[in-house]
């Protein structure tokens, strides 16, 4: 509860008569000092006052100024060392906030009011304010995870939270992605740091994978001949002495119901995934009826006894 509302009824009464003692020394200091010398006290006070907002007003705005040139120096600083940008715009934003309660600090203590009752009102609201928050304050957690763990950086496509885009953004509380389409989405970091992250991007090269069904009656030495003719003939397929995992392969991979299904895989390089995998699904469209090898269709076979 607030401390006023757990006083005492003589506590109070103590209160009341300390604040009417004071009016009263008040009143009678105005009513018994001549006009002109309350007048020119009047006046020298606000004068002095005046004095003190100005003064506040020119830190106020200096400060200010002081904050573009750092938050500048910074961006600078993190352009010249390359400084991941999931990082910089997540110090970007740290470091403004923590300057400008500063600067609003000194501000308010230039005009007189005592700032270190200020300060405790502050941390008395910032506690209640945060138990409030909890969810923002955990979304500011996970942002410190995501930075010191580093799972992606901006510029990766990943996929998390249902969704999948481009980050393009970490500031303190959430992480924005742009997907393929251009549309802008939002994740708290809370969310974020506490799920599964799907980084595309963070490898350099990856496996493509196809699944080809042929008919029955297909030749398997001719249908994996094809096969590795496309691969092979793609200077975007890396093998083992171009640092892959493995080299290109063609195996038959099941006996399925109305088909025989091969399997191939080759590697490339990150950024070469998309493209290669539309490129070859057309070239095994294409290739293989030229070699009397045919797709099937879903079959049964029935069969009547007549007795």
């Amino acid at each position: 509860m607030i401390p006023f509302l757990q006083m005492k009824p003589e506590q109070i009464d103590s209160l009341d008569k300390h604040f009417k003692s004071q009016m009263e020394t008040m009143v009678q200091t105005i009513q018994t000092t001549p006009a002109d010398e309350l007048l020119a006290e009047l006046v020298q006070k606000a004068i002095h006052f005046g004095i003190k907002v100005v003064i506040a007003i020119l830190i106020y705005i200096v400060g200010a100024w002081l904050i573009k040139v750092i938050k500048r120096a910074l961006g600078k600083m993190f352009i010249r060392r390359n400084t991941d940008k999931t990082i910089s715009s997540f110090v970007m934003s740290l470091v403004s906030i923590t300057l400008t309660v500063i600067l609003i600090l000194i501000t308010i203590g230039t005009l007189g009011i005592n700032t270190t009752s200020l300060a405790a009102i502050l941390a008395a609201g910032g506690m209640a304010i945060g138990m409030a928050l909890s969810g923002t304050v955990q979304n500011f957690a996970g942002g410190i995870i995501l930075l010191i763990f580093k799972p992606f950086k901006a510029g990766d496509f990943i996929t998390t939270q249902g969704v999948s885009g481009t980050v393009s953004e970490v500031n303190i509380v959430s992480t924005k992605l742009v997907t393929t389409d251009n549309r802008v989405i939002v994740i708290p970091n809370g969310a974020l740091s506490n799920g599964t992250i799907d980084n595309y991007s963070q490898q350099t090269m990856r496996r493509v994978e196809w699944l080809v069904d042929v008919e029955y009656g297909s030749s398997s030495e001719e249908v994996r001949k094809v096969l590795s003719e496309i691969s092979s003939a793609d200077s975007r397929v890396l093998g083992i002495a171009t640092g892959a995992p493995a080299d290109p392969m063609v195996e038959l991979n099941a006996l399925r119901d109305s088909s025989v299904q091969f399997i191939m895989r080759v590697w490339v390089k990150s950024e070469d995934y998309w493209q290669v995998l539309w490129d070859f699904n057309e070239r095994i469209y294409n290739e293989l009826p030229k070699h009397g090898i045919q797709f099937p269709f879903p079959q049964l076979d029935v069969h009547i006894n007549k007795d």
